[in-house]
């Protein structure tokens, strides 16, 4: 996988996407709202059972008081929790569709530098255009296509 100027190249197709409402960056900072570019990994599929099939075998399914640790200072930081969690973090199970695909990126982890970004995830965009936190966003349609073709370690590449 490849972000272009034109989107998210994947396996000889170009998929329309959005990025961070900061832009690209080299320097990525918790809270700056950039994508951080380099090169990465897809670690990870997380899925909602209750909304959609499991997309692939590897996908592990997202359950009430599934969180992520977005906090620096909290020794689980940019990693998968739950609930009960007196840190900061952002829930996985939301009312909006945003998260029910997830494809989880290896930036900051597994073992992450507090304050360097936490969770760069490759996920349903809200609409066409509109910026993420830092994310990558798709399409529901998209993102539904790409995940059952892609493997564990894919590359993915933000020049």
């Amino acid at each position: 996988m490849v972000l272009s100027p034109k989107g998210l190249r994947f396996l000889g197709r170009t998929y329309p996407c959005t990025i961070g409402k900061g832009g690209l960056t080299s320097r990525k900072r918790e809270g700056d709202g950039a994508t951080p570019r380099g090169a990465h990994r897809i670690v990870g599929m997380l899925y909602r059972p209750d909304r959609m099939a499991r997309p692939a075998d590897w996908a592990v399914p997202i359950h009430p008081g599934d969180l992520w640790s977005d906090g620096p200072g909290d020794e689980d930081y940019n990693m998968m929790v739950r609930a009960p969690y007196p840190h900061s973090h952002e829930k996985l199970r939301r009312s909006d569709p945003l998260y029910d695909l997830i494809l989880l990126t290896d930036w900051n982890w597994p073992y992450a530098v507090p304050g360097r970004g936490s969770a760069i995830f490759i996920h349903q965009w809200r609409r066409p255009g509109y910026p993420t936190e830092g994310c990558i966003a798709l399409s529901r349609q998209s993102l539904h296509h790409i995940a059952p073709r892609i493997r564990h370690r894919t590359r993915l590449v933000i020049p």
